[in-house]
């Protein structure tokens, strides 16, 4: 059975730091795109981060998170969202994410292949 667990989230106040983790089984994910989502109360998910197959890949950023946030992996099957300088507007629910293809995860709609069930995170004013 293939699970995507997300871990690490909580309640922090503005300009804290928070580092998320999603761990991957029940399948190899060493060729996948394993990213991070995140949906806000009222709005719909968005990209936050992705990052290509273990050992050296690549990282993709929306804009809203480029510079305060860094997405790495190891071993293939854990992906980490280390989230610096948070703000307000970070609070949402965080969705790890996997598919094959990169464009699968920054296309909108997104066609993921798997998600987890979500951290929650709010970040206090």
């Amino acid at each position: 059975q293939v699970q995507l667990v997300e871990s690490g989230g909580g309640l922090v106040q503005a300009g804290d730091s928070l580092r998320l983790s999603c761990a991957a089984s029940g399948r190899t994910f060493s060729s996948y795109v394993l990213g991070w989502f995140r949906q806000a109360p009222g709005k719909e998910r968005e990209f936050v981060a992705a990052v290509t197959r273990s050992g050296g890949g690549s990282r993709y950023y929306a804009d809203s998170v480029q510079g305060r946030f860094t997405i790495s992996r190891d071993n293939g099957k854990t992906v980490y969202l280390q989230m610096n300088n948070l703000k307000a507007e970070d609070t949402a629910a965080y969705y790890c994410a996997a598919a094959p293809l990169i464009q699968s995860l920054t296309s909108k709609p997104p066609v993921v292949e798997y998600w987890g069930k979500g951290t929650l995170v709010t970040v206090s004013s």
